[in-house]
């Protein structure tokens, strides 16, 4: 896609973030996060677009708004590599995208955000700083309610790191996606995990990563601060028990929750 970035990408980035998309609106957050960034540094921002069924000319405003630091590389093939829109990998969200950036990042460190979700200022920065001397790293994430821009609360069930949480006995634990950051020196054969589904709703990579990652790889380091956050899904299976993880941690959950309508089919 042609652009007008003065960053020469041969230069390998100080850290790398790959996002696919069916570009959504909450795009627009996701990337102006990363902008936002503290990191003292270059950072290579990887967009692929799964299906389009969103507005294309927001990803040239995105562009034109990136700070110097800051270079994007767009991947829009004109097709879906997911089954779910009839291509080949069983990934329903994104196919085989986030494998496909992973390998084309200009960057060892690849860290990693769905588009509906977005980074602190700090994220970067901080995982950057838990990665040294480590084949991954991990930050915890904010619970965030889909009509808002703040964290609800810390998510202290689920995305908690290795043998902790609600996936200990199942996965070994779990880190989502939006929290991870990847050396691709020690973690390139993973990558195609990115592209499988792990249930037939086409969902369950990130858990068969952080399998991967716990089973293949020493520990991680962890930055033990919550950075990323992670936007509430009414239509998600685990919806009914994060929201009650939430009251009984005796905070209040904004109402109502978003009809299915509000939302862009797609993770």
């Amino acid at each position: 896609m042609p652009h007008t970035q003065s960053l020469d990408p041969q230069n390998q980035f100080h850290a790398a973030v790959v996002i696919p998309t069916i570009l959504r609106p909450q795009l627009r957050r996701a990337v102006e996060s990363v902008f936002l960034q503290s990191l003292r540094g270059r950072i290579h921002l990887l967009i692929g677009i799964d299906k389009a069924m969103g507005n294309r000319d927001l990803i040239p405003q995105l562009i034109a708004a990136a700070p110097a630091h800051v270079h994007i590389t767009v991947i829009d093939p004109g097709y879906s590599t997911s089954a779910r829109h009839g291509g080949i990998y069983s990934n329903h969200f994104g196919g085989g995208l986030k494998t496909i950036l992973s390998y084309l990042a200009n960057s060892r460190f690849v860290a990693y955000l769905d588009d509906d979700n977005w980074y602190a200022p700090d994220h970067l920065a901080a995982l950057l700083a838990a990665i040294d001397g480590h084949d991954w790293a991990y930050s915890l994430r904010w619970y965030a309610h889909p009509r808002g821009d703040l964290g609800l609360c810390e998510d202290k069930w689920e995305s908690v790191g290795p043998e902790r949480g609600y996936y200990a006995r199942t996965f070994g634990g779990f880190v989502d996606t939006s929290s991870i950051m990847l050396d691709k020196a020690a973690c390139h054969m993973l990558f195609p995990i990115w592209s499988m589904a792990l249930s037939k709703k086409g969902d369950g990579e990130d858990r068969m990563v952080f399998k991967a990652l716990r089973e293949n790889r020493r520990p991680g380091g962890a930055t033990g601060k919550p950075t990323s956050y992670y936007t509430l899904d009414p239509n998600d299976s685990m919806h009914a028990r994060r929201e009650k993880w939430i009251r009984d941690a005796g905070i209040g959950v904004p109402s109502p929750w978003p009809r299915p309508t509000d939302r862009l089919a797609g993770r």
